[in-house]
């Protein structure tokens, strides 16, 4: 009966001990804080709106400088007088520049 006993106290030990590390993971997951979220539709809806409108923000800057910065190393690359791709790159600075002029843009250069 001892055995017994002591055996059912191990099996409780070792079970106590899972319970305290999968309580300890729930709470460096915040799964509370996660719940909460999904039950305020209207805090999960905000925080995906301004998540898309910071996300379409940044890919709209970045496209911009990205798209400067080609168009400036390709002014570069004609001034070097490449014989093809000179003429090339020419053509499409020259393509860009006059879709702004048309847009309304200013051109430096």
């Amino acid at each position: 009966m001892v055995i017994i006993m002591n055996e059912k106290n191990r099996l409780i030990h070792v079970i106590n001990k899972k319970l305290d590390k999968i309580a300890l993971n729930m709470e460096k997951l915040k799964l509370v804080d996660y719940v909460y979220y999904l039950e305020n539709p209207r805090k999960m809806l905000w925080s995906n709106f301004l998540g898309g409108l910071s996300r379409g923000f940044g890919i709209a800057i970045g496209f911009t400088l990205l798209g400067a910065i080609v168009i400036y190393l390709l002014q570069i690359i004609v001034r070097w007088k490449l014989p093809l791709i000179g003429e090339f790159i020419t053509d499409i600075v020259n393509i860009v520049q006059d879709s702004m002029r048309r847009a309304g843009g200013k051109i430096n250069g």
